[in-house]
């Protein structure tokens, strides 16, 4: 009991310690003097709330963890139901925006970009276990590709997509080979180093890629080659005169929603089929064992190599998408934490678990949306979510069931 007392009374210490600068003082203004006000309650309610946490809440989560020494995993169903499960949801998802409003539609399109680069990024960390920073470059390089090829050379979308996949991929090939040798922190360090060199060259080469200013002006996906505008260049027909209808933008949230559908669908598809293939199963020995999986005769360097390749690609098809939704790509859409976000779905849904990686995608960019009141406190919070959530189920949500055997003794 005392040493909880004295680990409580540290870490409440501590807790202040990171308060005050932040909302201990505030800057208030009288006349034409501005000065700081302090607000040592709100300093003393943070470090009340830590000490009562560490000293009775922290000791009673860690019993409750102890006496559950199994974690479960999904449930396994027969394949004719989890077939026509899948199904169905599908049938839901290309339906709803009939029933939906304009934003909720946006929202989702936004949650399913996020499943995209989730997906991918589960490639490289959940499955090879190759932990990846600098996830956001391979985003923005997809991203530019499809700016720059329209801003140079008048590329349309479907031109640009394949383009902007295989430059990704081509850079995930390329960073990994400095990273062949490097392990852990080490890996993390080189990756988080790459995403931001990537950022700041956008930043840099002004001439060539807008500098700060970004590339705007980009053009939405076309439908068969028809534009979905409402006037299109002499001689050129729109999608909406084609079939007969009254312009509205809502169509273009509506189409932009379940084309990003499909990619998603595609991506959850391949990445589903890769991880049953020998490849998936070369990242899953080289993520339990290196030493192992070199000895069974596997290349850990191609491994590697395969894993930051196609978790790359991904993520340039929904750079690409991205640049197409948005019309404008700057460097400041891809921050570091952009990749902090994305490796935090994958944490949250459980590493390896691509239903995981879709729930904590839906989670992690419904729930700020829904309260925006709270968006000043919005980091703090999902920085107390993450940190309980590590706690209480370090798995994440849905862990994959992975297969084991147990030997009785």
């Amino acid at each position: 009991m005392t040493s909880h007392l004295k680990h409580a009374f540290i870490a409440a210490i501590m807790a202040g310690i990171i308060i005050a600068p932040i909302f201990g003082l505030q800057i208030a203004r009288a006349g034409a003097q501005t000065y700081l006000k302090p607000e040592w309650q709100i300093v003393l309610l943070g470090m009340a709330i830590v000490f009562v946490f560490q000293a009775a809440l922290r000791p009673m989560l860690a019993r409750l963890l102890k006496r559950r020494k199994t974690v479960k995993a999904l449930p396994a169903l027969p394949d004719s139901v989890r077939r026509g499960l899948i199904v169905v949801l599908i049938a839901i998802a290309v339906i709803w925006p009939v029933f939906t409003g304009r934003a909720q539609v946006d929202l989702a399109t936004l949650v399913l970009i996020y499943v995209m680069l989730g997906l991918g990024l589960n490639i490289v960390v959940g499955f090879a276990g190759l932990l990846d920073l600098g996830f956001v470059g391979f985003y923005a390089v997809g991203a530019y590709t499809y700016a720059l090829l329209y801003h140079w050379a008048g590329w349309g979308f479907w031109e640009a997509l394949p383009l902007a996949g295989a430059m990704a991929a081509l850079f995930g090939f390329v960073l990994g080979f400095p990273v062949l040798r490097l392990r852990g922190d080490y890996l993390a360090i080189v990756t988080l180093g790459f995403g931001e060199i990537i950022r700041l060259l956008l930043i840099n080469l002004y001439s060539f890629t807008g500098g700060p200013d970004g590339i705007s002006g980009i053009p939405k996906p076309s439908v068969f080659g028809f534009p979905m505008m409402r006037r299109a260049p002499e001689g050129v027909t729109t999608f909406h005169e084609l079939v007969g209808w009254n312009y509205s933008t809502h169509d273009i949230i509506v189409f932009l929603y379940l084309m990003v559908l499909c990619m998603a669908l595609v991506t959850l598809f391949v990445s589903n089929r890769l991880v049953r293939m020998p490849i998936g199963r070369a990242w899953e020995a080289l993520r339990e064992d290196e030493i192992a999986c070199r000895s069974l005769g596997l290349n850990p360097t191609r491994i590697k190599l395969s894993a930051f390749t196609m978790g790359a690609m991904f993520a340039g098809f929904g750079g690409a998408f991205f640049a197409a939704r948005q019309g404008l790509v700057n460097p400041e859409s891809f921050t570091f934490i952009e990749s902090a976000l994305i490796l935090s779905i994958v944490v949250l849904g459980g590493m390896g678990s691509q239903v995981g990686v879709i729930l904590a995608a839906i989670v992690l960019t419904v729930v700020p949306e829904i309260a925006r009141e709270f968006a000043e406190y919005r980091m703090l919070i999902f920085g107390l979510v993450m940190v309980l959530m590590m706690m209480w189920r370090p798995q994440g949500l849905l862990p994959v069931k992975r297969p084991q055997v147990e030997i009785e003794t």
